[in-house]
């Protein structure tokens, strides 16, 4: 059912410096800010030849992010993201099988603007899993 591996997402306490340490450091390709208010986050894309790296600032203090970030002031990993061909289907067949979407079940535009839908760390090993249609 799940397709590639989309992208790993990482919580920064500073994004300037987290997106300038891949791109001088690492020598990677990475993206400009793209503000997500709708998701409560800034997103840096650092691109590889094979997936993506998702770089996370919160976006104000009320975003679902803020709290990770206190409880880890140094940043650390947030979610894998796997891409579906078809989310409302593997949103079914996931909660079929015991998985829990969060939320309200219903995919929202990604930052790609295409549809994700998250799935409770409990269900995959502690760890948050994002599915996007692609």
């Amino acid at each position: 059912m799940i397709g590639r591996l989309n992208h790993v997402a990482i919580v920064v306490p500073d994004l300037a410096a987290a997106a300038a340490t891949y791109r001088t450091t690492l020598g990677a390709r990475v993206s400009a800010p793209l503000p997500l208010p709708e998701h409560g986050v800034t997103t840096v894309f650092v691109e590889l030849d094979n997936t993506k790296i998702e770089l996370l600032h919160p976006l104000g203090a009320a975003s679902p992010i803020a709290s990770f970030l206190e409880r880890n002031p140094a940043g650390g990993m947030h979610h894998v993201c796997y891409e579906v061909a078809d989310i409302r289907a593997a949103r079914d067949r996931l909660a079929a099988a015991g998985a829990r979407v969060l939320g309200d079940g219903e995919p929202r535009p990604g930052a790609h603007g295409k549809p994700v839908l998250f799935l409770h760390p409990k269900d995959f090993c502690g760890t948050l899993v994002e599915i996007e249609q692609v």
